[in-house]
């Protein structure tokens, strides 16, 4: 067993029996359940939609690079630069080197779980930069010195009691003062680090192939904040997230925020195409795009996997998922939990270390059926655990054991021996692990061909 599984398994286990934590997380679901019907409204005939989404991800996955490097014409003829990371130290030199040639002292970030993938700011403290998450959910996780919960609300394990200490221990304020106090506080200590930025960094939720540029959406607008201050905005995201042209955006900015949080579609929805033009007053005066690669190519390679690059990050599968909503988002040590993270990670970061993610799952099924663009998560968890066999992640008296359980249940001979007290005591001796965390298994006293026999008098 992997030093990760090994950790997840104490830290699951401890948050499983943790009923205060079971409490908010199902009050902050049950929110977002409530909602969420209403916004599929909007749908006159959501299969459809998700249909159509779908086939658009399959376009653009397929034809990856070629979108990509007309992406990258496309916007380089505005006067962006796109830099390609092929893994986590790539990007992270190139956003370094950034920063060191602007003299970059505060950097202001937002709406990027793809620079939590490299601990960009952990990156940026060490290089003596202050780096200051501006999205209020990520802020908060910021103070607290946690990572990110949830890929959609940071801090969804967190009640308005749980903020308000936080704020009094780490901001000097008060203690016990409302929501919306709180969120006057946060926007008072943020907007003076937008004006004193010199480097602002965000991610995207789409890649526009066709008209190359990059679509943000969001409901604080922190993101425009981030990229219209500061003199130099860098742009972070996965190569995965491209959609072929700007007429798809109709369709999916209303699948994202629908089942991201419930609404028709977010606050503030924009698209950048560039720095600052010679005609235009506002925004910045050079624009980076960092294209990061980062394992994606191991599922781009993988036809049986491939579907997971579909993903537009909406976080419904997390919701939906029994095993997340009792053992929380850190359980999992990863950027991406639940059982999107739980089929992505493995290929991302490794199957080895990882593999035990695609057994953490009732295999249920709800996570694909609430997915926005119908991705078979259940079917690519068992695609995985399928991997880690072939692959030799497997341990030896895990094989035998299977071997030797596939030829019994396969050998109407062998399943008949014995009798049912002596077949309980043989397996629920052998598979320990199994009887762990379960009741044990139990025979019947009679094999299913006596009672044929009987009920047929033959």
């Amino acid at each position: 067993m992997s030093n990760k599984a090994t950790s997840f398994i104490a830290k699951s286990t401890v948050k499983a029996a943790d009923l205060e934590h079971r409490r908010k997380i199902n009050f902050n679901i049950g929110k977002y359940n409530a909602v969420v019907p209403q916004g599929k409204l909007q749908f006159d005939q959501l299969t459809v939609a998700r249909e159509r989404a779908k086939n658009t991800k399959w376009r653009a996955i397929e034809h990856l690079d070629n979108y990509l490097e007309h992406f990258e014409k496309q916007i380089a003829a505005r006067g962006a630069k796109v830099l390609w990371a092929e893994n986590t130290q790539q990007a992270l030199d190139e956003i370094g080197k950034i920063c060191k040639e602007k003299n970059c002292k505060t950097l202001v970030k937002s709406k990027s779980m793809v620079t939590e993938e490299i601990h960009l700011n952990k990156f940026l403290e060490e290089q003596g930069i202050e780096s200051v998450e501006t999205d209020l959910g990520e802020y908060i996780q910021q103070l607290d010195g946690e990572a990110p919960y949830h890929i959609v609300t940071p801090a969804m394990h967190k009640s308005k009691e749980d903020v308000a200490r936080l704020f009094a221990d780490k901001l000097g304020v008060p203690n016990g003062l409302t929501p919306e106090e709180l969120t006057q506080i946060a926007r008072i200590k943020l907007r003076e680090k937008y004006i004193s930025a010199e480097v602002g960094v965000t991610g995207a939720n789409f890649i526009i192939a066709d008209i190359g540029a990059i679509a943000v959406t969001e409901n604080e607008g922190n993101g425009r904040l981030s990229c219209a201050f500061p003199k130099t905005h860098i742009v972070v995201v996965g190569i995965e997230k491209v959609i072929p042209s700007l007429n798809d955006l109709s369709l999916f900015w209303p699948l994202l925020s629908t089942f991201g949080t419930g609404q028709k579609v977010t606050v503030y929805n924009t698209i950048i195409a560039g720095p600052r033009q010679p005609n235009e007053t506002d925004g910045p005066e050079e624009m980076y795009v960092i294209l990061l690669d980062n394992g994606r190519t191991n599922l781009l390679k993988d036809a049986a996997t491939r579907e997971a690059l579909y993903c537009i990050r909406c976080g419904a599968c997390l919701n939906a998922c029994p095993v997340y909503k009792n053992i929380g988002g850190h359980s999992y040590e990863t950027t991406y939990s639940g059982p999107i993270g739980s089929v992505i990670t493995p290929h991302l970061s490794g199957m080895k270390e990882y593999k035990h993610l695609s057994y953490a799952s009732s295999l249920c099924g709800n996570c694909t059926e609430v997915c926005p663009v119908r991705i078979n998560l259940h079917e690519l968890l068992l695609e995985n655990r399928h991997e880690s066999v072939v692959e030799g992640d497997s341990s030896l008296a895990e094989r035998v054991a299977w071997k030797a359980w596939k030829t019994a249940s396969l050998n109407r001979s062998m399943m008949n021996m014995g009798n049912g007290k002596l077949k309980n005591k043989i397996v629920n001796k052998i598979f320990k692990g199994w009887v762990a965390q379960r009741t044990e298994l139990e025979f019947s006293d009679k094999t299913f061909n006596q009672m044929w026999k009987e009920k047929n008098h033959d």
